[in-house]
């Protein structure tokens, strides 16, 4: 009996010694990894490279470092002067699950962390956005921040950008006055700038930018919508761009009119700079807007009263007037009538007889007389005739007016005496204010005797 259970342990033994064996096994496994799990996990991590970009969860924020997780078996660090380098409000700004750029500085450092930038992300972000804007020839609104000898600075993102002297726009280089960078831009600083990106070099770290490029384009997308909303006759506030020899341009409400030299001043000009200057203040009068070529008409006489005007006011049909003979045509014969005022003698006015030049009859310098046979305002001409002085339809208008001239030289005569007063010579006690009569109610001496 003793025998056989010996034997049944004995074969019992190595069949429990096995399962042992493959349970420690089992657990073995489950304790080590597998060389086919461990790159598995390898292969999912996305192990970082210098001078990459990427976005990051921030998971911890300290005095001394800020920890990001990007991806990696453990968290990048932005500390030292990377974190140094971020502005206090911005940092103060940061928190715990917010999501930012970050720029790899070093994949592993001595500690085995991974060296992370959050202003460098920002900064190269910055240059891919200007790239961007470079090639799209969008335009940007910014602050002018500063200056220098050679233009103004302005920011675009976190990048500060130049803009040449040459790129400003007209009306805020007509604006700048004096000698220094100072004077002539410093009272700009704060001011808000519309500007586009026109050059890019990262290497060299420069940008630089154009106000006049930045206007134009708004100028034209402005102009668009201007000539829908304008009409012949408006009258609009505008400001003198630029000038040149046919005219000046006048901006208003952001898109450009020409204000052609003939409707600058009524008087005669010869450059629109002899009455305007760039930067001026004006009011405009559309005067005409054409679509398909897309530009605009504005006057600024026609918004002023036409001094012509003033000066013909004493000027009426069929008076006769003193005149000049200026210069001959061969339609007919100029003559100054007054300062300012020229008036034409046509070749049918000049004589009863049939004449083929007008030298035939006057010449240059002679002062003849003249009757006005036409005033036109519209046109500003005065019509005149040397044949019709003696005509008899105008013998009782002539007469007429002799008149009235004779009543009023006597009235401002008498209106002359009325504020001088009597003249000694003329003056006697009875003239003089509060007299009496002393013969009224009296008898003369004459009676008397």
């Amino acid at each position: 009996m003793e025998h056989n259970d010996a034997l049944a342990g004995q074969m019992a033994g190595p069949e429990n010694h096995g399962n042992d064996q493959d349970l420690n096994e089992a657990n073995n496994a489950q304790e080590t990894p597998s060389m086919e799990s461990l790159l598995e996990e390898g292969l999912s991590l996305d192990f970082p490279t210098q001078g990459e970009i990427r976005r990051g969860v921030i998971a911890t924020i300290r005095d001394n470092e800020i920890l990001v997780s990007i991806g990696t078996k453990s968290e990048g660090v932005i500390s030292g002067r990377e974190l140094d380098q971020i502005p206090a409000e911005e940092r103060s700004a940061l928190q715990v699950g917010q999501e930012i750029p970050v720029y790899v500085v070093a994949p592993e450092d001595q500690n085995g962390n991974v060296v992370l930038s959050y202003m460098r992300a920002r900064e190269e972000q910055d240059w891919e956005d200007v790239e961007r804007l470079l090639e799209s020839n969008e335009t940007v609104d910014s602050k002018i921040v500063g200056y220098n000898k050679g233009g103004l600075i302005a920011p675009v993102g976190g990048l500060r950008g130049f803009v040449p002297a040459s790129q400003i726009s007209l009306v805020r280089r007509s604006a700048s006055q004096g000698d220094t960078p100072e004077q002539r831009w410093g009272k700009m600083v704060g001011d808000d700038i519309k500007v586009r990106v026109i050059e890019v070099d990262r290497e060299r770290r420069r940008l630089i930018l154009s106000e006049r490029l930045a206007l134009q384009e708004t100028r034209e997308t402005l102009k668009e919508r201007l000539l829908d909303e304008l009409k012949e006759g408006d009258v609009r506030t505008g400001r003198v761009t630029s000038l040149a020899d046919f005219g000046a341009f006048v901006n208003i409400d952001g898109a450009d009119g020409l204000v052609h030299l003939s409707e600058i001043s009524w008087d005669r000009i010869q450059h629109p700079s002899e009455v305007l200057k760039v930067g001026q203040e004006v009011q405009v009068k559309v005067i005409s807007v054409d679509q398909e070529r897309k530009r605009i008409g504005l006057s600024i006489r026609q918004l002023q009263k036409d001094p012509w005007l003033n000066r013909v006011e004493q000027i009426k049909e069929g008076m006769l007037v003193e005149g000049t003979i200026t210069h001959l045509t061969k339609f007919g014969a100029f003559a100054r009538i007054d300062d300012d005022l020229e008036g034409l003698i046509h070749v049918s006015e000049l004589s009863e007889q049939r004449v083929g030049h007008p030298k035939e009859v006057v010449h240059e310098g002679d002062v003849v007389t003249l009757r006005v046979i036409k005033v036109d305002p519209e046109r500003r001409r005065i019509g005149l005739s040397l044949r019709k002085v003696d005509s008899p339809a105008y013998a009782d208008l002539d007469w007429k007016m002799a008149l009235a001239d004779e009543v009023e030289k006597v009235e401002s005569e008498e209106a002359a005496a009325e504020e001088t007063g009597p003249t000694p010579e003329t003056s006697t006690d009875a003239d003089a204010p509060g007299a009496v009569d002393s013969t009224e109610g009296e008898e003369t001496p004459e009676n008397e005797a």
